[in-house]
């Protein structure tokens, strides 16, 4: 039984949902079970952590990074960093804001140079950004509407957290949960 963790700081409650929509495509792929850990938890539990296969980083972007929350449990993992624990295990991430683009590229890329910081192996997000229709951009039910290649980008409003993401963005994270899940088996196979 192949595990991953999702570790997450979410702000008022739209990173988590989409941890927990990231979570049941995971769920998809027999033989792999997910845990969802708070940043918190996580930095409380750094000695558990070696023994997932897999890890998905999720944050929301504040004024064009990732969040405090995050920022806290990334600096507490340098004695795993140290001692390379992480070394050669698999890592993706997500971000989660108000705006279509809000500079969430930056908090994947912050994602991204962390996980390579502890020597991980990082996974895309491997859906096509959909293509422009008759001139018009995507639409909320698109798949990949924010366009973003390196993890999944959502976007939510002031609505509750019930009715935001759209259903495109709630549809792709699934995916990348799914694709999460089949590369880490690939990726353990003895």
């Amino acid at each position: 039984m192949n595990k991953i963790a999702l570790i997450v700081h979410s702000g008022y409650g739209h990173t988590f949902h989409i941890a927990q929509e990231i979570a049941q495509g995971i769920k998809q792929v027999a033989d792999v079970s997910v845990d969802i850990l708070t940043t918190q938890d996580a930095s409380e539990k750094l000695d558990t952590l070696a023994q997932y296969d897999a890890f998905v980083f999720g944050t929301p972007t504040y004024m064009g990074g990732p969040s405090t929350g995050f920022k806290a449990f990334a600096d507490a993992t340098s004695s795993l960093w140290f001692n390379q624990v992480l070394k050669d295990k698999l890592a993706a991430g997500f971000t989660n804001s108000g705006s279509l683009a809000g500079d969430k590229l930056a908090t994947l890329q912050y994602l991204s140079v962390f996980a390579a910081q502890h020597s991980m192996i990082w996974i895309s997000l491997g859906i096509l950004a959909p293509q422009t229709k008759s001139g018009h951009g995507a639409t909320p039910e698109d798949l990949n509407r924010t366009g973003t290649f390196l993890g999944l980008a959502t976007q939510s409003d002031t609505a509750t957290v019930a009715t935001t993401p759209a259903p495109g963005d709630i549809k792709t994270a699934r995916l990348f949960g799914q694709r999460i899940a089949e590369i880490t088996k690939r990726w353990t196979q003895k």
